[in-house]
């Protein structure tokens, strides 16, 4: 399961029948491989927005101004 997500996370165009075929092997039904594959995926989705948008980083400037006007 977590190949699959590793290779989910770094290329998803390289995800295909023999990643299924693999889980299923391993006892995970189709329900199981989507919902892996959503929540995966949606972590993926949500960490790049905040990646973009600069959520949870301050910046060194910031913080240094913060702790200047604190003091």
């Amino acid at each position: 399961m977590l190949d699959y997500v590793v290779e989910l996370t770094t290329d998803a165009t390289r995800i295909g029948p023999q990643h299924h075929e693999r889980l299923r092997s391993e006892g995970f039904d189709d329900r199981a491989i989507l919902q892996m594959t959503l929540i995966a995926a949606w972590f993926n989705y949500i960490n790049r927005v905040a990646d973009a948008l600069g959520v949870g980083r301050e910046s060194v400037s910031s913080r240094s101004a913060t702790t200047a006007q604190a003091d």
